[in-house]
């Protein structure tokens, strides 16, 4: 039988256990610009535990082809997840990969597809339409929780980081070397700060909206 004088001890447990471990999560603040200084929006943004055991679930995404685009433009995924394609134009397509990281195909078809597609090994997918050439869409598979995206003033936020050492990495789909992936080391305490600069091919730069 639990008794008030348990329970009461239970809780209080639990309570330290919670504040120990949200006084031990710290966050990264990134800002990305070009080397002129301009922000870049869609730079995919991720920090690696120095000590490689960072884990969680694999949350799934779907990229969906509207208006003969693909959107969202780049996908920032963790390894493992599920991506499903749904079709929202009045015409078929016929999406594919040939990256390293992840071949497939999704023949001509329209609404969603039966199965999604399951991306199981880290590195980047570029995602193209075999019967509209201008659909070009990226995906960023990551070996780790921690990850996101710039937004328009190339600002980006990782947070509830555990406080320890990470390798921060960042890559954008213009980087002038193909497929070039920034990486910084930093140890997290707090709330840290972090400036990102990279090689931009202005012409290969698309509008994400």
């Amino acid at each position: 039988m639990i008794t008030q004088k348990k329970a009461f001890k239970y809780l209080y447990i639990c309570g330290v256990l919670i504040a120990s471990k949200l006084a031990l999560a710290g966050e990264i603040n990134v800002t990305v610009t070009d080397l002129s200084g301009n922000p870049l929006q869609d730079a995919v943004v991720y920090a690696e535990p120095a000590n490689k055991q960072a884990s969680g679930s694999a949350a799934p995404a779907q990229i969906e082809q509207r208006g003969r685009r693909f959107i969202p433009l780049v996908t920032a995924i963790q390894t493992g997840a599920s991506v499903t394609f749904p079709n929202n134009d009045t015409v078929r397509h016929h999406v594919y990969s040939f990256s390293p990281a992840k071949t497939f195909e999704l023949k001509l078809y329209s609404g969603v597809p039966a199965a999604p597609v399951i991306f199981d090994k880290a590195g980047i997918a570029v995602l193209g339409c075999n019967i509209h050439d201008q659909m070009i869409a990226y995906v960023n598979i990551v070996d780790t929780p921690y990850f996101t995206k710039t937004d328009v003033n190339g600002k980006a936020k990782l947070a509830d980081l555990p406080t320890g050492s990470y390798q921060l990495k960042t890559w954008h789909y213009a980087v002038t070397k193909e497929n070039y992936t920034d990486t910084q080391s930093i140890i997290v305490k707090g709330s840290e700060q972090a400036a990102v600069k990279l090689d931009i091919q202005a012409n290969a730069l698309i509008m994400s909206k």
